[in-house]
Order: structure tokens, then C-alpha cells, then sequence
């Protein structure tokens, strides 16, 4: 695998300025929002709709403060206790616990398939271990999809997982990870399957052919 786009980190963070609201939207989508583009432009921009849940509001609302954390995080380290604080304001008024360990079982949405109780110390090794994986894309998918399967929190993991990646990328320069809406059942069916074998590749390849934009500038 190799990187698909290699700009400036200040470059990659405007286009994530800029694809902020985008971001949210595919987010939402995933969560099973039905919402609009124009929809969620008008929440991102302190408005309401009406036909929508309060919960659904405080979703997208809060999708909007986890990003413009990151966005003013960047060069925060990696590690658990930025993963904790993405969940945290993914979390805040939805999420049991949120941006605490996870202490008791979930199940999961569609499988049978339950992750096991996570370990603090094997997840602070495992991204060590994935930290030094050379590429940075491959790197960033792989921490996303390890934290998705792992289930580190009560709620929000698929969220924070992908935000916690986009900090990688963004920080790098590598792009920006989102599911485009026309594919989100496609992923979310890979997903499923890589919970139950734990095979990764499928979901990797689909991430990276489908799932990632960028901008090639003239001077990179």
C-alpha cells in the first residue's frame, strides 16, 4: 500500500476545513441519520430541524465538536488518552461512560459476533505496534479498523476510530477518510465480516480504493 495523496499538513487541514460538514454528513449516514447535506449544513451552522430527533441533533452536534478538536489537536500524540478525549465529545449527553473504558459486554448490530472486554495495556501496545507501520494510510486504516473491532468503548467506536485516523492522516498530509454515502452499506457489510474472522484486507482495500480524497497540488 502506498500513499494516494502527499500534501502539506497546513494543506490537509484546510481541505478538512473545508470538508468538514461533508465529513459529518457521511458520518451521520453511517449511524443511520437520515439526513441531507444542506441538513446538516444548517445544524453545523447552529440551526435545527425539526423533523429530527433530539438525539439524532446531538449526534451530529457533537460529531462537529469532536472535529474541530482534532483539528486544533494536531499535534497531540497519538495515543490513548486523544482516542479517550474524541469519544468523550462523541459521547457527551448520548454515551454511557463516554470516553471511559468500556467495563461490561455490547453486542453488535447484525452478527452474533461479540468483542471480547477490551485490555487498556494491549490496546496502548497494539498502537505502538501499528504506530510504526511506514506507510501512513495503511497505517491509518489499519489503527482505525483494529479500534472498530476491538470496541474500546461503550458507543461511538466506529466514530471515533475514523477521527482518530483522520488526525493521523491530516497530520501527515495523506488525505481524509469518509465513507461516501452510496457505499456505506457495502462498508458496513465488510465490517461485519471482518468482526466475525478478524481478516482485515477486504475492509483495508475498500478503505483505500473507496473511502479516501485528497488533493494533488502542483508543487507535490
Amino acid at each position: 500500500m502506498i500513499d494516494k495523496y502527499n500534501m502539506t499538513k497546513e494543506e490537509n487541514i484546510f481541505l478538512a476545513k473545508r470538508a468538514i460538514v461533508d465529513s459529518i454528513w457521511k458520518s451521520s449516514h453511517i449511524e443511520g441519520i437520515d439526513i441531507t447535506y444542506p441538513e446538516t449544513q444548517r445544524l453545523y451552522d447552529g440551526g435545527n430541524i425539526a423533523r429530527l430527533r433530539l438525539d439524532e441533533i446531538q449526534t451530529i452536534n457533537n460529531l462537529k465538536h469532536a472535529w474541530l478538536f482534532v483539528l486544533n489537536s494536531i499535534e497531540a500524540k497519538n495515543d490513548l488518552n486523544l482516542l479517550k478525549s474524541i469519544n468523550s465529545l462523541l459521547g457527551s449527553n448520548l454515551i454511557d461512560r463516554a470516553g471511559q473504558m468500556r467495563v461490561y459486554d455490547v453486542s453488535i448490530g447484525g452478527t452474533s459476533w461479540k468483542p471480547k472486554l477490551p485490555d487498556e495495556q494491549e490496546v496502548i501496545e497494539q498502537l505502538e505496534k501499528y504506530g510504526e507501520i511506514e506507510c501512513i494510510t495503511e497505517r491509518a486504516i489499519t489503527i482505525m479498523c483494529y479500534l472498530m473491532r476491538t470496541q474500546f468503548f461503550t458507543d461511538g467506536n466506529k466514530r471515533t476510530s475514523m477521527l482518530f485516523a483522520n488526525k493521523i492522516m491530516i497530520q501527515h498530509g495523506k488525505g481524509i477518510i469518509s465513507v461516501p454515502v452510496e457505499e456505506d452499506i457495502l462498508f458496513g457489510e465488510l465490517l461485519i465480516n471482518y468482526y466475525e474472522t478478524d481478516n482485515i484486507e477486504k475492509l483495508k482495500e475498500f478503505i483505500y480504493h473507496k473511502c479516501i480524497s485528497g488533493i494533488t497540488y502542483p508543487n507535490n
